[in-house]
Formats: structure tokens, C-alpha cells, sequence
């Protein structure tokens, strides 16, 4: 998975209104998650904003990412968490990353890729993903860009299943019974399998 660079500064946590004048400078509030603790213990937000010049080459793109977070001249490692849009405009309103260390796993949704020409689509049928990412568990340094997937074998009328895919080093976290992808029946390998049930 490539590493991306994201600069930031501090803010102090506040209300709409914070928000909103914040987002008139061209700045997005975010907030950080995962490592911080309060005193009690209890996860803890820290709080910054991220210019949406920054963040757009992070999240107008089908890539993931690890990103090196810079807020003030500190850093952390971290990923996208969430990312929240305006209704109407499709604008970015707010994100929220999760900081990540070498040593514990973390779930990413990663994008799939179908490899190969499939013997159903040989015979006139159409290959569909159901799915654009399946969600994965493992270190971060374990994930790839992307899951490779091979159709060659897969008929007409076939499904490939997430429980029948096996990545090494990852444990898929979507649920087994998901439909990754399927070679539809086009209405002309119907005509051509009528035709060879007429002849036969």
C-alpha cells in the first residue's frame, strides 16, 4: 500500500459554527483517532483541520492509502476512518483518521480486480462485479493496493463467493456469503444455449 503526505494544524474542538468559518478559509475539520488516550483512559479526538486541497488527493481516488499525518511537525501514521459530504454540494465536510502502528492490525476496505477472460463470458455471458472492495484485517504493512482476483474458470450463470477467496496474510472480514462477482446470462448465449437444446 503507497504512503501519502498530509499536512495539517492544530484546532481547538468546537461547535458548527467553528466548523463552518473554517471551511469559508478552505480548510476541513478532522479529527484523529486511535492511540490518544484521556485520563480516564478513554479514546480521545484530537483535533485539527486539513486544507481540501490537501485531502482531495487522498479521497477523489479508487487508491488507499497509509497516510504520514504532519500536524504542527508531528507525526503519526494513520487512514482515512471516515469521510463525511455535503448532502447536495458532494463537498468534503469532515474526516476522521485512525493512527496505526507496525505491530496492530487494522480493517481497510481494499479494492478488487478481476484477472482474466472467464469461461462464461467465452460463452456469450457478461462478467459483473457485485463489489468494488472487500474489507480486510491485518497489519497495515500486509495490505495490498489491491486484491487480485482470477475469473478464468468461472461459467456462465457462475458466482465467485468472499468464502471462497484466500489472500496470504489477511483475513477477510466481509461476510462469507457476499457475492464478489458473476457471469450474467446475456440474452444471446440464451438464444445459443435454446439453439443447442433444439438441435440436440
Amino acid at each position: 500500500m503507497k504512503t501519502i503526505e498530509i499536512k495539517g494544524t492544530a484546532r481547538v474542538a468546537g461547535g458548527k459554527k467553528a466548523a463552518k468559518q473554517l471551511r469559508k478559509q478552505g480548510m476541513i475539520p478532522c479529527n484523529l483517532y486511535g492511540e490518544l488516550k484521556d485520563e480516564n483512559g478513554q479514546p480521545k479526538a484530537y483535533a485539527f483541520a486539513v486544507s481540501e486541497g490537501e485531502l482531495r488527493k487522498l479521497i477523489y481516488t479508487p487508491n488507499i492509502y497509509t497516510v504520514k499525518l504532519d500536524v504542527d511537525g508531528n507525526q503519526c501514521l494513520a487512514i482515512l476512518k471516515e469521510a463525511q459530504f455535503h448532502p447536495v454540494k458532494d463537498n468534503v465536510l469532515h474526516v476522521d483518521f485512525y493512527q496505526i502502528t507496525d505491530e496492530k492490525p487494522i480493517v481497510m476496505e481494499v479494492p478488487i480486480k478481476l484477472n482474466g477472460l472467464a469461461e462464461g463470458v467465452k460463452a456469450g455471458g457478461k462478467l459483473a462485479a457485485s463489489v468494488r472492495k472487500l474489507k480486510v484485517k491485518a497489519v497495515h504493512t500486509a495490505i495490498p493496493e489491491r486484491l487480485d482476483i482470477d475469473v478464468t474458470h468461472l461459467e456462465l450463470g457462475k458466482t465467485i463467493k468472499v468464502a471462497e477467496l484466500q489472500f496470504e496474510g489477511l483475513e477477510l472480514v466481509t461476510s462469507p456469503s457476499v457475492v464478489v462477482c458473476q457471469v450474467k446470462m446475456t440474452r444471446n448465449a440464451r438464444s445459443a444455449a435454446s439453439a443447442e437444446e433444439g438441435e440436440a
